[in-house]
């Protein structure tokens, strides 16, 4: 299991560090003073997210960045209401309020959802309900809207091959070799040819997630899961998020092998997809840990490292190469 959980990576300010002018603006939009805010515990961004309660009852979800300090941020946050907002109604998902510019600060509101993030190892119920929600929306993706197509989205096919060819880098004398299991150096080459294959296989019109991990689900009183956090959406075939869930499943001892042959989104699935797949996510966060920290949360490279030896530890065991 990971050193820190999902539900508390997060290093990001509370209601009571926003400046006093943004928290007027907040209430003031929202007709009613805050009067209490539960910062989110997960995540690796800086940018404060908190589900407010009001004095009239309103309970909302409300992330923030500065337009000087945070503009990536910002960014991604203005992205994120777009694309929530052209979704499918049949996607499990929050959907967006409204938007405010006040005191340098950029402002979201959505939906908040009464529910937690699964823990690990994974409870075979939270999986199941997981995986049933992703069924549901990469379903309603399979002919994406024409409201979403007008966002913008990049084709994972491209992601892939400029960002997740860490193997053929350090093949080519050109990026270190992070630290691996021993296997590793003796499996190179194939690693290289699996890396290199994957861009191929995902192709198509489709929409998926592109970010489909433990910590952006959360699962409801009921016992249904909901999907958030939709900034990286782009055009690929489903099964790679579905592969992208069950690193953590197979971190869980349940039998992700099975659980991914079983998924609806893997009809189409290559025969070896899901071992490029993995294959390319591990030799990328592994090579990204080595980099270091960044300017988001500290608990990062951690979760990158894990998630890397994890990924590489089912394709070895898929492999027979452990």
């Amino acid at each position: 299991m990971p050193a820190v959980p999902y539900a508390s990576t997060a290093v990001r300010p509370s209601w009571a560090d926003l400046p006093a002018d943004l928290r007027t603006a907040i209430s003031a939009r929202l007709g009613s003073q805050v009067t209490w805010a539960t910062t989110a515990g997960g995540g690796f961004t800086r940018g404060f997210a908190a589900v407010l309660d009001t004095a009239d009852g309103q309970r909302v979800f409300v992330k923030a960045a500065s337009l000087s300090t945070q503009r990536h941020l910002t960014d991604w946050y203005a992205r994120e209401v777009a694309v929530t907002a052209a979704l499918p109604t049949a996607i499990p998902s929050a959907r967006p309020r409204w938007t405010l510019t006040a005191a340098g600060y950029y402002v979201i509101c959505l939906d908040a959802i009464e529910g937690h993030m699964p823990a690990l190892p994974w409870q075979p119920a939270e999986l199941d309900a997981a995986l049933e929600a992703w069924a549901v929306a990469a379903e309603a993706l399979r002919e994406p809207p024409a409201e979403l197509v007008a966002v913008g989205l990049p084709a994972l096919s491209d992601l892939v091959r400029s960002d997740l060819s860490w193997w053929r880098e350090i093949a080519a004398g050109r990026e270190a070799m992070p630290p691996v299991p021993p296997w590793v150096e003796k499996q190179l080459d194939d690693l290289v040819t699996l890396e290199a294959a994957l861009p191929g296989y995902l192709h198509g019109d489709a929409a998926t997630h592109c970010d489909l991990r433990l910590d952006n689900v959360l699962i409801d009183p009921a016992g249904a899961a909901l999907l958030c956090d939709w900034t990286w959406i782009c055009f690929g075939p489903a099964w790679w998020d579905t592969a992208s869930l069950l690193i953590t499943a197979y971190a869980s001892g349940l039998d992700a092998d099975a659980l991914f042959a079983a998924h609806p989104t893997t009809r189409d699935a290559p025969p070896d997809g899901l071992d490029a797949a993995l294959a390319a996510q591990g030799g990328y966060l592994l090579t990204r840990a080595e980099a270091g920290p960044t300017g988001a949360s500290p608990h990062l490279v951690a979760h990158q490292r894990w998630t890397g030896e994890v990924a590489l530890a089912w394709l070895a065991s898929r492999r027979g190469w452990a």
